[in-house]
């Protein structure tokens, strides 16, 4: 099994920070780094994520506190400072987003990184932050499919064309194409059936996040039904999962391998650069070697 980590990078993440998140994380021998996104967060919010984790795991303290660097940005920067460790996208919010730019700015990552990237991405959880942006909140999903085919045209197609409901792309041509092809992983986070159908129709990886074992084996147990009903392999998605929220151990990490977990990332909070780099070289000591031996 595969170990990545993803520390949020707040307001004390400067360049700095960064630099040395990205030289740590590889250095150690993680083999991926991810960045989440938001691109604000409110004083209060109504909004609940999938999975109750209390509002000390969501680290909330304050909306000053909480807001995010820019992500393709940020990993932009990361594929400059290192040369083989992953990076993703974790999780990228789709609908919020014009699909054109996204396209660009997530093929940039992976043109720059020579083919290190890996596109997570989901339909978002957090009406306030649509509000903010002048997204329109309901119906993303549907939103969500359109403006992912939006992007895999453009990266994919000699000559781009799309028209749809939510999106209308005349004819036009998009370079540069990314590195990996026929496009980057996606990777897409959500634990509804329809979720698990959008990923067997056209990504190539799950990301589960706030479960424990016992609470993602049916959603695993879920992508399978829809992987078998669209004549997948297994093997051909890759299923990530973070137990953020949930402590772990040894013997927890193993119980998410033999659900079926491909690839864990362990998500952890982290002030200024030292804490950081003590807490990326504690996690590699305890669990890399672990988990790159289990079978």
């Amino acid at each position: 099994m595969k170990l990545g980590i993803l520390v949020p990078l707040q307001r004390h993440a400067n360049a700095e920070f960064v630099r040395a998140y990205g030289e740590t994380a590889e250095s150690v021998g993680f083999d991926s780094l991810w960045i989440g996104e938001h691109v604000v967060i409110t004083d209060d919010y109504a909004s609940k994520f999938v999975v109750d984790l209390g509002d000390d795991k969501m680290h909330h303290k304050s909306a000053e506190d909480n807001v995010e660097l820019d992500i393709f940005s940020t990993l932009t920067f990361l594929a400059a400072v290192t040369n083989k460790i992953r990076l993703g996208s974790g999780i990228a919010v789709l609908p919020q987003r014009n699909p054109v730019y996204m396209a660009k700015e997530a093929g940039n990552v992976d043109w720059l990184s020579n083919g290190r990237f890996d596109f997570g991405v989901g339909m978002g959880w957090l009406r306030e932050e649509f509000e903010v942006v002048n997204a329109p909140f309901e119906r993303r999903g549907a939103r969500t499919d359109s403006y992912l085919e939006v992007v895999k045209r453009l990266w994919c197609d000699d000559v781009s064309e799309y028209h749809g409901e939510f999106y209308d792309m005349p004819a036009c041509r998009f370079h540069p194409k990314p590195v990996q092809k026929p496009h980057p992983p996606i990777v897409f986070a959500g634990n509804s059936e329809k979720s698990f159908r959008r990923v067997a129709n056209g990504c190539q990886g799950w990301f589960g996040i706030g479960y424990d074992p016992e609470g993602l084996a049916p959603q695993i147990q879920g992508l399978e039904a829809a992987l078998k009903e669209a004549n997948r392999p297994r093997e051909e998605v890759t299923v990530y999962a973070s137990p953020f929220g949930h402590d772990y151990d040894h013997k927890m990490i193993e119980h998410y391998r033999d659900i079926g977990v491909d690839h864990l990332i362990l998500l952890h909070f982290a002030d200024d650069v030292d804490e950081m780099t003590a807490l990326l070289h504690k996690l590699a000591d305890e669990y890399l070697d672990f988990c790159h031996n289990l079978e």
